[in-house]
């Protein structure tokens, strides 16, 4: 394994359900780190989501799991090449079973004024994902 990789742990109800929301989503499987328990969505070269039954992901954690249906755990951010990349994930994403979660008007004036474009999606287990676009300078 070559440079800094990242693995997001997820709890998910559904080990079917969100295998095949992500695939619908233009990710991947591995299915050499995918079993009854857990599944590897590959993002990129390096970002690798572990979907895992939240029986599992209780050999992980000492703490409860979180209701991510009813509060917001963590916002997963995930810098794409375009506003057109952003918005077709969103779209995919409520295609495939998400649900699109509206931004407050002051946030995305916010994003706006600093070249941002950005959207919120929540995934069937209510992993809230922020796909965005950013016009840096000099890019």
């Amino acid at each position: 394994m070559a440079g800094k990789m990242i693995f997001v742990n997820l709890p998910v109800q559904d080990l079917d359900r969100s295998k095949a929301f992500y695939e619908a989503l233009g990710w991947s499987i591995n299915p050499d780190f995918t079993d009854a328990n857990a599944a590897c969505v590959v993002v990129d070269d390096n970002i690798c989501l572990m979907l895992l039954t939240r029986e599992f992901y209780t050999t992980f954690a000492e703490r409860p799991i979180a209701d991510t249906r009813a509060f917001s755990g963590a916002a997963y951010a995930l810098a794409l090449q375009s506003k057109d990349e952003v918005d077709e994930l969103t779209e995919r994403a409520v295609k495939a079973g998400g649900s699109e979660e509206q931004s407050k008007p002051d946030r995305r004036e916010q994003e706006e004024q600093v070249g941002m474009h950005g959207r919120t999606f929540l995934d069937p287990d209510g992993h809230q994902w922020e796909p965005f676009w950013m016009d840096y300078p000099g890019s």
